[in-house]
């Protein structure tokens, strides 16, 4: 790697060989997809203050030489095994290594550019605020408010369903609008 990892964790994370686990990773990235030139890891554990009950929240940030990068953020609101240090720090990575694939396919000519809205599941809600998140396909988490959801579908709308979505940059980060629920005829 180019310039040294920069590994921070906050709360209380202990893993023995925590660095050592993810400088593996790395180097299994840096075998696949040749020289890392940059890589920043934050994993951010339960404090007191928390409402997460314990699991953790992983974000990488990877450059290559041909300027590719990657940002994952990975976090889990219902899923027990993201207490697990090692189980997050994987999770992570898998996700990092399928968005430097499909990177590296685009830079080769491999894969065509689709014209077709990206598909996502819904992640969170609150019916009471009128919002939700999208989670993406490459794992990154995407805000939507009441209004984006098409034929006032957002009281309708349960954790887990499939939804196509157009994703804009709002003010704070990435923003789902024209998001239609994917469904077979005759469910709900």
């Amino acid at each position: 790697m180019q310039t040294p990892l920069q590994l921070d964790v906050q709360g209380s994370v202990s893993l023995p060989g925590l660095r050592s686990l993810v400088e593996e990773r790395i180097s299994s990235l840096e075998t696949r997809f040749g020289r890392i030139t940059a890589c920043r890891v934050a994993i951010r554990g339960p404090s007191g203050h928390h409402r997460t009950g314990g699991l953790l929240s992983v974000s990488i940030y990877i450059a290559l030489p041909e300027g590719l990068e990657v940002t994952i953020n990975r976090t889990s609101q219902d899923d027990e095994r993201f207490a697990d240090p090692a189980f997050a720090i994987a999770d992570a990575f898998k996700r990092a290594r399928r968005q430097l694939q499909d990177n590296v396919r685009k830079l080769q000519g491999k894969v065509k550019g689709s014209s077709r809205a990206p598909i996502g599941t819904v992640a969170r809600l609150d019916h009471e605020r009128g919002f939700g998140i999208i989670e993406s396909s490459d794992g990154r988490e995407i805000y939507f408010p009441e209004n984006s959801v098409l034929n006032s579908g957002f009281a309708r709308l349960r954790l887990g369903d499939r939804v196509s979505y157009h994703e804009t940059e709002g003010e704070k980060g990435p923003r789902a609008s024209t998001i239609k629920p994917l469904r077979k005829h005759g469910m709900r």
